[in-house]
């Protein structure tokens, strides 16, 4: 997957928004990694078959960030910060029982 301009991933993010039963954007945790198998299914516990979730790689961190703080600003759970330029990789997912965040 090449990576994306921010724009690109707000809008495949907002569009995969709209398959989910949830209708706010607190309902939502979006965040950032270098790692999509080790966060995404591991730390924060999504069901890689049965949940809902969508990741996007960015073109660099820079991007990732500025989307990741865009859907901060609309009301979805996370948190800014940390990361390493290998950091490129925007994930969301539906929060649940399940999930940890």
């Amino acid at each position: 997957m090449a990576g994306k301009i921010a724009t690109a991933i707000i809008s495949d993010i907002n569009c995969h928004l709209s398959k989910s039963s949830k209708q706010y954007y607190s309902d939502f945790y979006i965040g950032i990694t270098n790692d999509i198998e080790r966060r995404l299914f591991g730390e924060h516990n999504v069901n890689k078959e049965n949940a809902w979730w969508i990741w996007r790689e960015a073109s660099d961190k820079w991007t990732a960030q500025e989307v990741e703080e865009y859907f901060l600003e609309q009301g979805m759970k996370g948190d800014t910060g940390g990361g390493n330029n290998g950091t490129v990789y925007v994930y969301c997912y539906e929060i649940t029982n399940n999930t940890i965040e």
